[in-house]
This record gives structure tokens, sequence and C-alpha cells, in this order.
């Protein structure tokens, strides 16, 4: 099983790093999903590598141990929200790509829902506390949200943002009001 202070990588880099168009897909999925770094990128491109290769180690299996697993599979990735049909098919799995699994991390979501103004202040909102699924707070923008949590991602009840979320902004009078009030310079 291994040692637990000598934990394995989850994820495997590209085999030639320094290709041009390979560095330029891999900037502009960065840029688009605001990854902090391309390891995150390395891992949901890892992910779907496994989960392609389970596809193809099931076309080797009997029939009827094949339907079996192959079931299961299916409804695992479905359930995790990468494809879209619950009664898909191997062929749906093993078109599966890493925008598909950078689509459902939480950080995309968040910014998908209209949380966050930006895929960088989503970011920002999950690293720092503000998000939570289900009442509980997630502060992992990585974390991969399925289906059944989609609908539970919220603002975490003691957040300021709870009632002011930053995706609304502030008219004049409102700053004006607030200046008054407070007698601070708000912009």
């Amino acid at each position: 099983m291994g040692d637990p202070k000598k934990s394995t990588r989850k994820w495997e880099g590209p085999g030639h790093p320094w290709i041009r168009q390979t560095l330029s897909e891999e900037q502009s999925l960065m840029g688009k999903y605001g990854l902090r770094n391309k390891k995150e990128l390395w891992l949901a491109r890892t992910f779907t590598r496994n989960l392609r290769h389970q596809a193809r180690s099931l076309l080797a299996l009997p029939p009827a141990e094949r339907t079996v697993r192959e079931k299961q599979l299916i409804t695992r990735v479905y359930k995790l929200g990468l494809i879209q049909n619950e009664n898909g098919t191997v062929d749906d799995i093993l078109s599966l790509n890493e925008k598909n699994v950078l689509e459902r991390r939480l950080q995309t979501i968040v910014f998908n829902k209209g949380m966050a103004r930006s895929v960088y202040q989503a970011r920002q909102l999950i690293v720092h506390g503000h998000i939570s699924i289900g009442g509980k707070r997630i502060t992992s923008p990585g974390f991969l949200v399925s289906i059944d949590e989609e609908s539970a991602i919220e603002f975490y009840p003691t957040s300021p943002f709870k009632d002011r979320p930053p995706t609304v902004v502030q008219n004049q009078s409102e700053k004006q009001e607030q200046v008054e009030a407070g007698g601070e310079n708000v912009q």
C-alpha cells in the first residue's frame, strides 16, 4: 500500500513538455479556468486518462462481466457529471478530455453560477472559506462537484457575502450613503 509519509503523485506530466502547441494550449486552459499552475491541469489530464484506460480495459472482459462493470463505471462517471446521459456507453467515456473535468471543479461552477465576477475571484472566495456545499465549508478550488452537490453550493452561513454577494454592484446613491454613515471613502 505504501508509506503514508511518502505519498505518490496523482498526476503525470507531459512526455515532451517544451512543444510550442502544447504550451500554448496549456496556457489558454490555465487562463480560462483560473488554474494556479500546470499541475492542476495535469491532474485533470491524468484523471481522464485513467478513466479512459478503465473503459478500454472493459473491452477485453467476457460479456457477462463486462456489462456489470460497464454499468458501474458509467454510473460513477455520470454522478460526477462528466457525461450527460445516464445510459451512456463506453464511447462516451473514451471521448472525455481534461476540459470535462475542469468544468466540474468547484472554482468553475462557482463562477458559472454567478457567485463571483471572475474565475480568479471564485478561487479566492473558496480558499478564504466563503463557499460551502450543503453547509460544509470547502476550501479546495479543485474539488470535483458531483451532480447531487451542485445545487447545494452556497455562501457559508457566517460569510459576509451571504447577504451581499460580490457580484452585486453598488449604485452611486448606496456609495454616498455608505460614505456619509461611515465617514470613509468608498470607490
